[in-house]
């Protein structure tokens, strides 16, 4: 798998993993209000190799994969624990403690679902059960991942960087992105007769660093234009062996019922 190193200042560690400069600057996008995340931005500006990284920092792992912790940020998750409840291990310093979110009971959801009030502000439809883990993040909102009880499917959420889902595709397809072991693209699909911008990927992993041995990962990843008009993310994971058709349905309920941060969003419409 090659490695592309994006242009300095950046850098690539011996663990795999990129670092570079702090970028303390107003939120690319305009401040959200009622967010604690105002801080946590990118630079609108910035040179091609500084969003070059920015990228690979998004969406792949240290192993060129999506990764548990997804290095966006500084690397630190929080423990996985039943919700609700508080989370078991405290926040990096610079960082307000949240507590996790809560389920809200809803006859909309489809059975083995919960509807759920992440402690980031958005809303999500998860399965039952699932746990909660999130990863500081170098643009917008903490990365959020919910997982089976065995590890071997999971539904993640997080701010896109790019201004659109084009764009991010097609850095993220492009060359200069590396992608998990055993990388193959299954289909691109163009999603704006929706009436908003969006895009789904379906691809296979043979590996993703940091998740269980289940032969080919299946990954089904939507990045859309949300009712705030911010991009957003909302990937399902799971083996391959068992067919592709749960991770698109675990995708379509979650996005179904996605309603982005601190936004009071109208009757949920399922996108297919």
């Amino acid at each position: 798998m090659p490695d592309a190193a994006p242009a300095t200042p950046w850098a690539q560690g011996p663990d795999g993993s990129w670092s570079g400069p702090e970028l303390p600057v107003p939120h690319a996008r305009g401040e959200r209000g009622l967010s604690r995340r105002t801080l946590w931005t990118v630079l609108g500006g910035a040179a091609a190799g500084v969003a070059v990284a920015l990228v690979l920092t998004l969406v792949v792992g240290d192993d060129g994969g999506p990764g548990p912790n997804d290095d966006r940020g500084d690397g630190k998750a929080a423990a996985s624990s039943p919700d609700p409840g508080p989370e078991t291990s405290a926040p990096p310093p610079t960082e307000e403690t949240e507590p996790t979110g809560t389920v809200t009971p809803s006859a909309e959801v489809p059975a083995g679902y919960e509807l759920y009030d992440d402690a980031e502000g958005f809303t999500v439809a998860r399965p039952l059960g699932w746990t909660r883990e999130a990863v500081d993040s170098q643009y917008g909102m903490d990365v959020v991942n919910y997982r089976s009880a065995d590890g071997e499917r999971r539904l993640q959420v997080y701010e896109v960087a790019e201004t659109s889902p084009e764009e991010s595709f097609e850095l993220f397809l492009s060359d200069d992105t590396p992608k998990a072991d055993g990388f193959r693209e299954l289909s691109l699909e163009n999603l704006d007769d929706s009436g908003r911008p969006g895009s789904r990927l379906a691809y296979l992993a043979d590996s993703i660093k940091g998740e269980p041995d289940v032969g080919p990962w299946h990954v089904a990843d939507e990045r859309f234009e949300a009712e705030d008009g911010r991009i957003y993310a909302i990937a399902a994971y799971g083996s391959d062996a068992d067919g592709r058709e749960d991770e698109h349905e675990l995708l379509r309920t979650a996005r179904a019922h996605f309603c982005p941060p601190y936004h009071a969003c109208g009757e949920s419409a399922w996108f297919d």
